[in-house]
């Protein structure tokens, strides 16, 4: 019985982590192996973050691979993209 509960608390904890939060949107960032971020929805307005936007439409059209929005562009790239985002 011990064990049926354990597995249901790490079922139940995994699907929490794969959720996203109201506000928010799940991207993949990568050029070759992706990595998920969570960023508020907020961001898809600046004009900074839409034009990585459109790098994606560019490479994947309205069809993303990965079930969410993938970017491709490096992680570091994302990073200066975001942080200069919450300065504003």
């Amino acid at each position: 019985m011990a064990i049926r509960q354990m597995l249901r608390r790490s079922l139940s904890s995994e699907r929490r982590s794969a959720e996203v939060p109201k506000g928010h949107v799940a991207v993949y960032i990568g050029e070759n192996e992706k990595r998920r971020f969570v960023i508020p929805v907020s961001y898809l307005n600046h004009s900074s973050f839409q034009e990585l936007l459109f790098q994606a439409e560019e490479a994947f059209g309205f069809h993303h691979p990965m079930g969410g929005i993938t970017i491709p562009c490096s992680e570091d790239l994302f990073i200066d993209v975001v942080s200069s985002l919450r300065k504003t």
